[in-house]
């Protein structure tokens, strides 16, 4: 799909979401740039520019990066791409956040994926590390042929620290806490869209419909 219309949207939800996967499939099939406040950051802090410098300290200390600095590094990262339609992904994550972006730009949709604790909890409890490689495993629907053995080296098999229940959960309600109210901002401007199930191709067909209907009301409004 070719836009003739600028269109920018956020994307929303908990760690092992599927946001990564619909992200993937929403760039590529309308055109979207996709922007991750992750890769920004860890672009900064690697190219050691002075906003990068400020985080790495922030982070280094165990300190969560203030709004204003968050803000400032994204949005200058948006204000490079005026032209482009963009996909952004881990920002805003705080009521601040939103305000500065939308003090900057116009957020025409917010789509929230809201997938069951227990479902995102048995999905990343269930994903098994071998180190040395990176390669990842999957209990439940791409297990090794050896339990807790590599297919390739028959080492073993490790959890991530990020991947054990007590981590999981306390990750889940951090997330809950922190963007309850980011969602309830964009719900009470009207352009929040939440889509609700287990199964990430499930969803998609339903964010896929949403973005061909909304896309085209945007496009015939510059006809």
């Amino acid at each position: 799909m070719v836009l003739q219309k600028i269109f920018r949207a956020v994307i929303m939800g908990p760690p092992g979401s599927g946001k990564g996967t619909v992200s993937a499939r929403i760039t590529k099939g309308f055109g979207l740039k996709h922007l991750s406040s992750g890769d920004i950051l860890r672009a900064n802090i690697n190219s050691k520019t002075e906003l990068g410098l400020l985080v790495k300290s922030c982070l280094d200390q165990g300190r969560l990066v203030p709004d204003n600095m968050m803000s400032r590094l994204i949005l200058s990262e948006l204000r490079r791409m005026d032209q482009n339609s963009w996909l952004l992904d881990g920002f805003p994550r705080t009521v601040a956040q939103a305000e500065a972006l939308d003090d900057a730009f116009t957020v025409d949709t917010v789509i929230n994926l809201n997938v069951p604790f227990q479902t995102i909890q048995q999905r990343l409890t269930s994903r098994w590390t071998h180190l040395p490689s990176g390669r990842v495993y999957n209990t439940d629907f791409n297990p090794p042929k050896v339990p807790g053995r590599d297919d390739v080296t028959g080492e073993p098999l490790v959890q991530r620290d990020d991947d054990t229940p007590e981590t999981v959960t306390r990750r889940l309600k951090s997330y809950e806490t922190q963007t309850e109210p980011v969602l309830e901002y964009y719900r009470s401007n009207g352009v929040l869209e939440t889509f609700s199930g287990t199964e990430t191709n499930k969803i998609w067909p339903h964010v896929e419909a949403f973005l061909h209907k909304k896309l085209a009301t945007a496009q015939k409004s510059v006809a």
